[in-house]
């Protein structure tokens, strides 16, 4: 089914469809329209750089992408291969000529998805302004013009670039023997590359290109995340690295064949950065986020500020030249003096930095921040509703004020993405509606993981009840 009329909108993480409904040749080239001549308009003959992840006809539409761009007289680069999102990035922020980037990815949903990022000069996410005039650009139909391509390696530099922020000489001094599972998604062999340079012992699995993705989500959670748990242990490799679909976020698995959340690994990273490798400097993060990133900045002296959901909002922060780091809930975290954006596999690199400069385990590492921050469990879920019951929630919670729910009276209320209620023993729950699902995203963290599920079943009644 070839749906033109279909209404494309842009959410924090791009545009994402199904392959058998709206996602097609056609829509794309749509898009690709509306990018032409926005790019064009502001700067006449600059390159944009367009990357492709692993799915379905990857490629073609890329090169789709890429012709209707071309024939505004932009310069389109197109990858050789599958790449991670964070190498189309970088080749973007450091071709003077680039205007943006597009990335041909839906991330870490299933394979019956396809998907569009739009990227900034530098890097960085789109602003909310320019997307709202692509889709106000958007056509109904696409062109029929199409351009010269250019087919470039962003490979290459990217990976140059990654092995160059960390410290070589700590590798060599602990040659660890890790598993890396790129989840069939774009991270196939780059992270792997990457650590192979630096002296380690890599063996993937889930590293054949495949369209379906063999029946697996490319999201680095459970049960998603069981077969590198598994083979962790049975081959008896000191960590596990996984990447989702197209690279930005990650997970790592412990020894034990633990997978650490990003709740567990954010805080480390944090730790690495300021005791190991001296920086300072602000940490920028999501009202979503874990507690225990506000907490362990707080340990460490460090100034922090939670922002509502999306990474255009951090972005104008992260501009900022004392933005130590970035972080969001779904485990992406961004170093702005490495990209103005989430990158997975620097993610990994600086976690197995500090797993060697340490000489302790990850696990031991984990107990040790655990000790220090206290226990933290975090859980998300998704509501879907009736797009007018979705109308009717957003209008209600900017005035709601729950006296009580799952039985505790909330000490704070904040209607600032959503409505977060938080408890005077650090544990709270956050309802945010989708802007462009009819979803209610639902997330809820406390000490344990009985007080956690009453306040997540708590807040999902109320939702579904219309609150």
């Amino acid at each position: 089914m070839d749906r033109r009329d279909a209404i494309i909108r842009f959410g924090n993480d791009g545009w994402h469809a199904r392959f058998d409904e709206d996602f097609t040749e056609e829509n794309v080239g749509r898009v690709a329209d509306a990018l032409g001549l926005a790019w064009a308009d502001r700067a006449p003959g600059s390159t944009v750089c367009i990357g492709f992840d692993t799915r379905h006809n990857g490629r073609r539409f890329a090169r789709t992408m890429g012709g209707i761009m071309a024939s505004y007289g932009l310069r389109a680069c197109i990858s050789t291969v599958p790449v991670p999102t964070p190498a189309v990035e970088w080749a973007c922020a450091h071709d003077m000529r680039a205007i943006g980037a597009v990335v041909l990815t839906a991330s870490e949903r299933s394979c019956e998805y396809g998907g569009i990022l739009v990227r900034a000069s530098d890097g960085s996410s789109a602003s909310r302004a320019f997307l709202d005039k692509i889709e106000a650009l958007i056509p109904a139909r696409a062109p029929q013009a199409r351009g010269e391509v250019y087919e470039v390696d962003f490979a290459s530099d990217y990976l140059e670039g990654l092995v160059a922020a960390v410290d070589a000489r700590v590798f060599a001094r602990r040659r660890l023997s890790v598993v890396v599972d790129p989840m069939y998604g774009a991270g196939i062999g780059h992270l792997a590359s990457a650590l192979e340079r630096l002296g380690w012992k890599v063996s993937q699995i889930h590293d054949d290109p495949m369209p379906g993705f063999s029946g697996l989500h490319p999201e680095p959670i459970d049960p998603w995340a069981d077969k590198c748990e598994q083979a962790v242990v049975a081959s008896g490799a000191q960590m596990g690295l996984l990447l989702d679909g197209d690279g930005d976020r990650f997970a790592a698995v412990d020894e034990t064949g633990h997978l650490l959340t990003p709740c567990q690994i954010t805080p480390l990273l944090i730790e690495h950065l300021v005791v190991n490798r001296k920086r300072s400097g602000r940490v920028i993060t999501t009202l979503s986020s874990s507690s225990s990133i506000v907490d362990q900045a707080n340990l460490l002296g460090l100034e922090v500020l939670s922002l509502p959901v999306g990474f255009a909002r951090l972005y104008r922060e992260l501009r900022e030249q004392d933005v130590l780091i970035g972080c969001e809930e779904y485990g992406g975290v961004v170093i702005p003096s490495h990209l103005f954006e989430r990158d997975g596999l620097l993610g990994c690199l600086l976690l197995c930095e500090m797993v060697a400069l340490s000489g302790a385990s990850l696990s031991e590492l984990l107990a040790r921040s655990e000790e220090r921050l206290g226990r933290r469990c975090y859980i998300r879920r998704d509501v879907r509703l009736e797009a007018g019951q979705i109308s009717a929630l957003r209008n209600i919670l900017p005035g709601l004020n729950p006296e009580m729910i799952a039985g505790r009276v909330p000490s704070e209320v904040s209607h600032a993405d959503g409505l977060r209620l938080d408890f005077g023993d650090g544990s709270w729950v956050l309802m945010r509606p989708s802007r462009t699902d009819s979803i209610v995203r639902i997330y809820a963290e406390a000490s344990g993981e009985r007080e956690r599920d009453e306040l997540l079943e708590a807040a999902c009644s109320l939702v579904k009840a219309g609150i």
